[in-house]
């Protein structure tokens, strides 16, 4: 696939644009000040079957890729927007789509292409043992005819805006395993039924518009049919949702950056001090044109990604490094806008600081830059495992 000479991504392209062009800078910006969710984008959205690109046609989506999908998302950021308010919908959906039962595909599929359902959480990290999944201490025993769940998960979005959550629970204790990444399930919670019955939610309050929260779970039942796949391979099943993840994180962070220097760019050309333009100076020019060339190089990398994943082979490493080289050109194309832009990069008119704040979060989550490092250090490089 050429990329920037396909038909198909183009007219996507078209599209998402069209759609975002009816959401302005000022409506993220009131957005960000109320600290709301974008409701009416993302039934929009919704509405329009983009959120559905990736559900099979018989379940009522549009059966397209992880490149249509990673295409999408980029162009709601390239237009100004914030993905991270819809993300979830496509990448929680992977592990329902690959390991669900015909019956679970049948049952909440349609519902999630029509937008009837949102399935925009997925409860995996926990406060004492962060990345280190595999040290999870929640867990889900079963009881009858019941699984019971108790522990603590924490940084899970999008709660306050979804039906539906992915979880991750311990089913066989660590000490009763022969490898610490197995007896570990995925359920499909409920959440219309789970709150108040025995899951809490407490609301985190950040820098960034991101709805994030901490949960508690204190006996919460579910049904057995909750179950996604076979118990105790919750961690595999896990990690195709998460390279899906950090395949389409690092899309959105080509598209802040392409927003950035596109942004830089015009200002540049545009404001005059000293009798000439600012961008006539090469130590203003020079980061533009840098930040555009790494943000090209990490566009290499996720097609590359994509490519891997739709074809069925293990997309691991090359979604573990789009990630970090788009998180990594995103925050330096950000910075380079802001620079670019003296003090009006502080103003909230210019929307520079929103999307500054926004496209910073990458460099921390999904995963850690450092936490890549270490994964291209030992599976990759062969270096002793640092953790």
């Amino acid at each position: 696939m050429n990329p920037n000479d396909n038909e198909e991504l183009n007219a996507i392209r078209e599209g998402v644009r069209a759609l975002c062009a009816e959401f302005d800078a000022a409506y993220w910006r009131r957005i960000d000040e109320q600290k709301g969710f974008p409701e009416t984008f993302v039934k929009a959205l919704t509405d329009a079957g983009w959120l559905s690109a990736m559900i099979p046609e018989e379940y009522g989506g549009s059966g397209l890729g992880l490149a249509e999908a990673s295409v999408i998302l980029e162009e709601v950021n390239r237009c100004g927007g914030n993905s991270g308010t819809v993300h979830g919908q496509m990448y929680n959906m992977f592990t329902l789509l690959r390991h669900g039962s015909e019956a679970q595909k049948s049952f909440y599929l349609p519902k999630l292409a029509s937008g009837e359902l949102r399935l925009q959480s997925m409860g995996v990290t926990e406060p004492t043992t962060g990345t280190d999944t595999t040290k999870i201490k929640t867990t889900a025993i079963k009881r009858g005819d019941k699984y019971v769940i108790n522990g603590q998960k924490v940084w899970i979005s999008r709660i306050q805006h979804s039906d539906l959550m992915i979880l991750l629970a311990r089913t066989t204790p660590l000490a009763e395993v022969k490898k610490k990444s197995e007896g570990m399930s995925i359920f499909l919670v409920d959440l219309r039924e789970a709150i108040g019955n025995g899951l809490t939610v407490q609301p985190i309050a950040n820098m960034v518009n991101h709805e994030t929260n901490e949960l508690f779970f204190d006996n919460l039942e579910l049904p057995l049919d909750s179950l996604i796949g076979e118990e105790g391979k919750g961690f595999k099943y896990i990690l195709d949702g998460l390279n899906a993840e950090r395949t389409l994180i690092a899309a959105e962070c080509i598209g802040d950056g392409r927003w950035f220097i596109e942004k830089a760019s015009a200002y540049a050309r545009d404001r005059v001090v000293f009798g000439r333009p600012i961008g006539q100076n090469q130590g203003v020019q020079f980061p533009i044109p840098e930040a555009h060339i790494e943000i090209e190089a990490a566009d290499l990398m996720r097609w590359r990604a994509c490519e891997e994943y739709d074809s069925g082979k293990n997309a691991g490493a090359s979604a573990n490094m789009a990630k970090y080289l788009a998180a990594k050109a995103s925050w330096e194309a950000a910075n380079a806008c802001l620079q670019t832009h003296g003090g009006f990069g502080f103003a909230c008119e210019y929307d520079v600081e929103r999307k500054f704040r926004e496209t910073r979060l990458y460099q921390v989550a999904p995963i850690s830059t450092n936490l890549i490092l270490s994964y291209v250090a030992e599976h990759l490089l062969e270096l002793p495992r640092s953790f």
